[in-house]
């Protein structure tokens, strides 16, 4: 019998934190995150999504011993964004049906209990942070803050009778290879055009970037699918985690006239990194990851956006272009562009003329409740 307990504690939030890291001990694609962030991402003194959101923690277990988790997630401000009566799943795992049978039940059960009538995820904790179910491409890593899960947590969710919502995409492009004649002419050409200017971050005055970026991210994903504008404090949270890892020369801001018009954020893949760590930087991860850090030779373009008033001007495929040439100065061979919603056509069409291979999806699931 599975036996499902609520997380209340110390202790039992604890070993909620601790269980992914025997579960995938020894798994050869599977990369910890550091412990530090995930004590941090379920503290609601530290997680600024506690404002609008609530989450409730369970643990699934068997004679003693913990055979999965789940969070069953309430987002106020979803609601009032979408206005869909719909609670969320996240932060899922399982050792077998049985346990993901149960822990979904419970999720529905607290969903339902809440009033809401569809029940969908992963969300970990928002489409802002991590989210998605890896469903192909299982012999490979994830990327920088990018979800990975084995091959049979897609048949469990679809056996409990969750059913696709969306897919997100991820591409890979060889940067030693390059762009085609084609797409460069593209790039090249928007680049001449008068009064346009690439250039990247100032981290000297990061505080105004970082507002340019929330104010385009805002913009241009307001018509998105399930997107939620972060608050102020949830985007100040973000970015303070995001400069522990950004480097300012393939973070790009394309300008028209001096007006901010688009930007390109692209990552170090760290994951390289903390694949090598086991969650922890002390006593001696520190020395592993200044010595690592040299040899990451891969990143991930995580945010793409252009103002809508400016897409005709072909910037698009100019922050692409430029995207790619910075990170080959930068020593990057490999890049991956993730996520794209598998609607997205502008974008979708604009990486696969640069060169990228759709290689990898995360599908979304949801259930109505009875």
């Amino acid at each position: 019998m599975v036996r499902i307990q609520k997380v209340t504690g110390r202790r039992l939030l604890r070993e909620f934190i601790e269980y992914p890291y025997r579960k995938y001990r020894g798994h050869p694609h599977w990369v910890p995150p550091l412990r530090r962030d995930e004590r941090q991402q379920f503290n609601p003194a530290k997680n600024p999504f506690y404002e609008h959101a609530r989450m409730e923690l369970f643990l699934a277990s068997r004679d003693g011993r913990t055979t999965g988790r789940i969070a069953a997630i309430d987002d106020q401000l979803h609601r009032e964004t979408h206005l869909e009566n719909v609670a969320f799943f996240g932060f899922f795992e399982a050792d077998d049906r049985d346990a993901a049978s149960a822990l979904l039940e419970r999720a529905e059960a607290t969903a339902h209990a809440a009033g809401r009538s569809i029940l969908r995820g992963p969300f970990n904790p928002s489409l802002n942070e991590n989210a998605g179910l890896q469903i192909d491409a299982f012999d490979t890593d994830p990327w920088i803050l990018m979800p990975c899960n084995p091959p049979e947590y897609p048949r469990y969710l679809e056996d409990a009778g969750y059913r696709k919502a969306k897919d997100l995409y991820a591409w890979l492009i060889d940067l030693q290879q390059g762009v085609s004649r084609r797409f460069q002419r593209v790039a090249e050409r928007a680049g001449r055009q008068e009064g346009i200017v690439v250039r990247h971050a100032d981290f000297g005055s990061l505080g105004e970037e970082v507002q340019k970026i929330k104010a385009i991210y805002e913009e241009c994903w307001k018509d998105n699918w399930g997107f939620v504008a972060p608050t102020e404090h949830e985007f100040s949270h973000m970015t303070a985690k995001l400069r522990q890892i950004m480097d300012p020369e393939i973070v790009l801001f394309v300008e028209v006239d001096g007006a901010t018009a688009g930007f390109a954020l692209s990552l170090p893949n760290f994951n390289q990194v903390l694949k090598q760590l086991n969650g922890r930087i002390l006593p001696f991860g520190i020395f592993k990851l200044l010595r690592a850090r040299k040899r990451i030779d891969q990143g991930r373009l995580a945010l793409l956006g252009v103002l809508p008033e400016y897409r005709w001007r072909g910037l698009y495929p100019l922050l692409i272009y430029e995207s790619i040439q910075r990170g080959r100065q930068r020593g990057i061979v490999l890049a991956e562009c993730s996520w794209t919603l598998e609607d997205n056509a502008e974008v979708n069409v604009g990486i696969r003329a640069a060169g990228g291979t759709h290689y990898k999806t995360y599908r979304i699931y949801e259930k109505d409740l009875a």
